[in-house]
């Protein structure tokens, strides 16, 4: 079974474009004032939410409307892939474990997988986009995986209550500027992606 390449609606991408650029700045603004810092024994509520919030929306939208999932069928599926290539930035955290500054059952996992769906995400983009439709789900819901995976380390290797993996180094950098953008951020624009290709594909 084929995954059919859908029209591509230069249109269709204002909203979330709008959209993304509003939550980056908010989220950029949010950082600059330390609302995502979190004192030692207190949930992380605030990066919780700047990471929920986001994702949920798109999923609840897609479940309940059917304009939205009209709208999610005329975006461009292979632009929607190819925005996953950002996750190469996952070196970032080979780096800072290699001085540690991150705790490496964090780092290894998050910067690993990241790392792997960035690098394969071109090739997904040309060669099974409009191919092989199950192998793209497969490739998606292991990008969606990573990500859930490396947020619940975040939280485990944190100083919160949750924090039941805690060592000597936590996850308190990813917290702070420039980092927390990558959870507060990255992680829910990308999550946003791939709900909009599962939609973009379904019932096709």
């Amino acid at each position: 079974m084929t995954t059919p390449v859908l029209t591509r609606s230069p249109w269709a991408l204002t909203p979330p474009a709008l959209a993304a650029v509003g939550w980056f700045c908010a989220v950029l603004a949010a950082s600059a004032l330390g609302a995502f810092r979190t004192p030692p024994g207190d949930p992380p509520v605030a990066l919780a939410l700047a990471a929920c919030v986001p994702p949920l929306t798109v999923l609840v939208l897609a479940v309940r409307s059917s304009r939205f999932r009209a709208w999610a069928r005329r975006l461009d599926l292979r632009f929607l892939t190819l925005l996953q290539t950002w996750r190469v930035a996952g070196l970032a955290f080979l780096a800072l474990l290699a001085v540690d500054a991150l705790p490496a059952g964090f780092a290894l996992p998050a910067g690993l997988g990241d790392v792997a769906v960035g690098l394969t995400a071109p090739l997904v983009a040309a060669f099974v986009v409009g191919r092989g439709r199950r192998l793209f789900v497969v490739w998606t819901a292991l990008g969606i995986a990573d990500l859930v995976l490396a947020v619940t380390l975040g939280v485990l290797y944190s100083t919160s209550p949750a924090g039941l993996l805690l060592t000597d180094v936590d996850t308190g950098l990813m917290s702070t500027l420039p980092m927390s953008l990558i959870p507060a951020f990255g992680v829910p624009i990308t999550l946003v992606a791939h709900l909009l290709s599962l939609v973009n594909i379904s019932g096709r």
